[in-house]
């Protein structure tokens, strides 16, 4: 059972990691991998309003993702994006991403190969990963602009959608952590965080959402792969 409080909680961590970003024409669409599907929904719904001649889907598989995705998070996200009308000349594939620097480093390099132009991203992903996505973003990739994008719904209705409501509050408390630790270690530019949301965040961890969180020992380390890989490893990142 979840208390009024920690869905009161969830629901302010909830509407800070949104950037609020209204959907404007980009150089290119990039749909970061993870287990929500709807990633793909809302990265083909840009693409046929014409925000977006080009998609990029990226991302291999997690310990949440390897049952739901098992060809891969990219893979799957592609074969939903042909369903829904996307022209397969438009899709590009990069399927060996474990985080998101690693999604935003070879989300680049793939661009770069097949010859893309990019002044700006239209970045999909889970509606609670916005914030963190576009911190790291405007670190790693600090030439581009970027615009944030996800499936407009309340938690309660997204949670529903998932089917899993304590798993989406970990994973909203996980974001919050990465928001205020990762500038820290090079991976995402600075944000404020309200001290309302710090309390709430704080509170939700005490009541045992916790699964999510890095451990108090995942520093950065330096594997000669570049900054992306500084970070944390596969299927830690939300």
């Amino acid at each position: 059972m979840i208390s009024a409080q920690a869905w009161a909680d969830a629901r302010l961590l909830w509407d800070y990691h949104h950037m609020h970003h209204d959907p404007r024409p980009c150089s290119v669409a990039i749909g970061l991998g993870s287990h929500d599907l709807g990633v793909a929904d809302v990265a083909a719904e840009h693409y046929h309003k014409g925000m977006a001649p080009v998609i990029v889907f990226t991302g291999a598989t997690s310990p949440t993702t390897r049952a739901r995705m098992p060809r891969g998070e990219a893979v799957h996200y592609r074969e939903r994006a042909l369903e829904l009308g996307v022209a397969d000349s438009a899709v590009l594939l990069e399927p060996r991403a474990t985080n998101t620097g690693e999604n935003i480093e070879f989300s680049k390099a793939v661009l770069a190969e097949a010859g893309v132009k990019v002044s700006s991203v239209l970045l999909v992903s889970k509606p609670y990963e916005e914030r963190r996505s576009y911190a790291m973003m405007r670190k790693l990739w600090a030439e581009v602009e970027v615009v944030c994008a996800s499936a407009p719904m309340g938690l309660e209705e997204y949670a529903d959608s998932i089917g899993d409501a304590r798993m989406v509050i970990d994973m909203i408390v996980g974001a919050l952590q990465r928001v205020l630790v990762f500038p820290g270690w090079g991976l995402a530019i600075e944000q404020e965080v309200p001290n309302a949301v710090r309390d709430a965040y704080e509170r939700l961890c005490v009541e045992g959402f916790t699964s999510r969180l890095l451990p108090a020992d995942a520093a950065p380390r330096p594997t000669g792969r570049g900054l992306a890989d500084k970070g944390v490893g596969p299927g830690v990142d939300c």
